[in-house]
């Protein structure tokens, strides 16, 4: 029997050919609208306080097939790899910004959420 399991809010990317750090935030799924512009910037001022750059996203990603459609917002979170302090742990660091990634999707989310509809 294959159980279903609810994608997560925000997790770590494990190797993306981009960027040293890559996180991904299925914003959509869990808040039902899309980031919003001042959104977006608070988080990025948030990631500051861990790292000196960083490059964020949102994307709507479209799933179409000949029995179901689905749109759905992202929020992808890069760090070069010149943008790395040399003297942390990746696997520190990596949980570090996930820990801020996430804090700040909640808050976003229970700041603002829209019903999702099925249609």
């Amino acid at each position: 029997m294959q159980t279903f399991r609810e994608p997560a809010l925000a997790f770590v990317v494990p190797e993306s050919p981009q960027a040293a750090v890559e996180l991904r935030v299925n914003f959509g799924v869990f808040a039902g609208r899309e980031a919003t512009q001042a959104e977006l910037e608070a988080l990025g001022h948030e990631l500051l306080d861990k790292i000196a750059n960083v490059s964020i996203v949102a994307e709507r990603h479209y799933e179409i097939g000949s029995d179901a459609e689905a749109a759905v917002h992202q929020v992808r979170i890069a760090v070069l790899d010149e943008a790395l302090p040399g003297d942390q742990d990746l696997g520190e660091l990596r949980g570090r910004l996930l820990e801020v990634t996430e804090r700040w999707a909640r808050l976003c989310i229970a700041d603002r959420h829209e019903e999702i509809v099925e249609a």
